[in-house]
């Protein structure tokens, strides 16, 4: 047994180089092939992908790499997925063109991270340290921004085959998550056509989850307050950390450490001289000028067709929502508090994901992309519950409802029927999770 490990170990190392040089040319041609990429930054964009890939696949159990053939084409599984990420640097989007790259110019133009002690959008600290960063680099910020979201991808996928393999056991089913995170249609237009980070804030959260599940309390609460600190979004995975508290995953006196993360996150902003108050409530500013509808092409239960047109009608609707988000994560607390004693690891993977779906479905004002966590969420609970694997399209057509709205300014699909998938994974996520907290 010991010399079939060793053997194993070897052959992940070969097929770690192998990987590097092969990948590394391919990655170095694609990007080549982008109109703004000189050759010198094309091969340090290649070197990065290559060499991060390699790590996190070489992170896995040794295990998944016994069988030759699994190991080969998970490796040329990840490189093609990589470089077909490359081929749509190119694309800009509106809130590339109106916001990230505005923003990036106001770094370049005011002292690049000098610049963080001035109020600028509305998104936090942490992603626009990036941005400040990329400044002082002579290339596209287009394809700087578009490659963090893709090395975040990257590190999701990780965070999902990590989740994968303690709630299943199973090694080889974790380097298939692996492979298939960075399949997910979501992921990959979110990061490499969209140029969003919800990759980022994303796997935080799924790290933070896992260290939880793994023994690692103080991790994960780190982690989860780095997730929120990238984006407000992470809220809808948050409401997980009151059942970890009380079925003894965490203490409570490890909950002060998620808003310590939250402020070491924002400090270089509060460093640069921002004003400290206006720094650590950045969020409450998000909802200025952008709370006009009851919704913004997402599957929520506000794509109904509801006759909603009167202002008034539309807030109080919108108080409705929010109270029912509200009732919702209390019933589900007091489910998971009558069976703490009965909840292991599928069924906190099931109330995580159970919390980023229900809770973005009923609130208003939410967007395409508000449902990406539940998007990775339900792949890793394909892999831990098979059973649980009609829940991956469901999500998947939800959302790219939205996203095919975005991008074309026009309905495919109408999106109350992603609000029914949701609503269909919902009610069948929450049967398995009494099922489950039974055993």
């Amino acid at each position: 047994m010991q010399s079939a490990g060793r053997k194993a170990w070897a052959g992940s190392y070969l097929y770690a180089a192998v990987y590097i040089l092969i990948s590394g040319l391919v990655f170095f041609t694609a990007f080549l092939r982008l109109s703004a990429t000189t050759p010198l930054a094309a091969a340090c964009f290649a070197a990065l992908l290559s060499f991060i890939s390699a790590a996190l696949l070489f992170s896995m159990p040794r295990g998944a790499f016994s069988s030759r053939t699994a190991a080969i084409c998970g490796f040329a599984a990840v490189a093609a997925l990589l470089a077909a990420r490359v081929m749509f640097f190119d694309c800009e989007t509106s809130d590339y063109t109106m916001f990230l790259r505005p923003w990036t110019q106001f770094f370049r133009e005011n002292g690049g991270l000098a610049g963080l002690k001035y109020r600028l959008g509305n998104y936090n600290v942490p992603y626009l340290v990036f941005l400040a960063l990329f400044s002082y680099v002579p290339v596209s910020e287009l394809y700087l921004i578009k490659l963090l979201s893709v090395i975040a991808d990257l590190f999701l996928a990780r965070a999902i085959a990590a989740l994968v393999l303690k709630t299943s056991g199973s090694e080889k089913r974790a380097l298939a998550a692996f492979v298939l995170a960075l399949a997910l249609p979501t992921v990959f237009i979110n990061g490499a056509a969209w140029g969003q980070c919800d990759s980022i804030f994303t796997a935080l959260a799924l790290w933070g989850l896992f260290c939880a599940l793994d023994a690692k309390p103080i991790r994960a609460a780190l982690l989860f307050g780095l997730a929120l600190a990238f984006k407000l979004q992470s809220v809808f995975i948050l409401p997980i950390l009151l059942p970890l508290v009380f079925s003894n995953r965490l203490k409570l006196y490890h909950l002060p450490l998620v808003p310590a993360a939250y402020l070491a996150a924002v400090s270089p902003a509060i460093i640069a001289g921002r004003d400290i108050v206006e720094t650590l409530l950045i969020y409450l500013r998000q909802g200025e000028g952008g709370t006009g509808s009851l919704n913004y092409n997402s599957p929520s239960v506000f794509s109904l067709p509801l006759g909603i047109t009167e202002p008034e009608t539309a807030r109080a609707a919108a108080i409705a929502g929010i109270a029912a988000a509200f009732l919702f994560c209390l019933a589900l607390f007091a489910l998971l508090f009558l069976r703490r004693n009965r909840l292991g690891d599928k069924a906190f993977l099931l109330a995580a994901f159970i919390f980023a779906c229900g809770v973005p479905l009923l609130l208003p004002h939410m967007h395409e992309r508000y449902f990406f966590i539940a998007d990775c969420l339900s792949l890793a609970l394909a892999f831990a519950m098979p059973q649980s694997a009609v829940i991956v399209p469901l999500v998947s057509f939800a959302s790219l409802t939205g996203y095919y709205a975005y991008f074309t300014h026009s309905w495919l699909i109408l999106p109350h029927w992603g609000f029914l998938a949701l609503f269909t994974a919902l009610l069948s996520s929450l049967a398995m999770l009494a099922s489950e907290s039974k055993t």
